[in-house]
């Protein structure tokens, strides 16, 4: 019934008001360290048994860390493994802050 229909070109993103393609997103060093450090975190996860596809980063923690009794998120894991890969994603995203810091006062996101 549908054979004879031809799907539009994919035009990737693109901007209604400019009417023309994004530019492709170029990353910061710092970025891409970010970047690299959540890979494995995001691999180790989804190696677990019943994981959730689309789990975002506190999804992870939660399924890692677990709750206490009042509901509220344990600060660390039993896994060794979780442990050392969060470290790792962790110290990525202390330097990337040290960088962007100093922007979000220049373009006026915070005041000092």
């Amino acid at each position: 019934m549908f054979d004879n229909i031809t799907p539009p070109p994919f035009l990737g993103c693109f901007d209604r008001e400019k009417k023309k393609p994004f530019q492709k997103r170029k990353f910061s060093p710092t970025a891409k360290k970010v970047f690299d450090a959540g890979r494995p975190l995001w691999r180790y996860y989804h190696a677990q048994p019943g994981c959730n596809v689309n789990a975002s980063l506190y999804d992870i923690r939660e399924h890692f860390q677990g709750r206490n009794d009042k509901g509220k998120m344990n600060n660390t894991s039993d896994d060794e493994t979780y442990n050392e890969l969060i470290g790792n994603l962790r110290s990525a995203l202390k330097v990337l802050a040290t960088k962007i810091e100093p922007k979000v006062y220049e373009y006026g996101f915070l005041k000092k």
